[in-house]
């Protein structure tokens, strides 16, 4: 996977101030951000596709056990 995921946001204090760090950038680890608006560096990383059918989904607020 060669493209970066980009974030539109900090996830620290909402700012859409966002560079990429290079200092962060390890294969594998994910590529790192910094937010110039409260100085703190964050990285991204994918953990995986949930799959459907494994937690039901209840919104009749009714539960789920038998």
């Amino acid at each position: 996977m060669s493209e970066r995921a980009a974030p539109f946001y900090c996830p620290y204090c909402g700012d859409e101030d966002l560079r990429p760090s290079e200092e962060g950038s390890v294969p594998g680890g994910g590529a790192a951000w910094e937010c110039a608006a409260c100085n703190r560096a964050f990285r991204l990383k994918f953990l995986g596709l949930l799959a459907a059918g494994l937690r039901p989904a209840h919104t009749d607020g009714e539960d789920p056990s038998p």
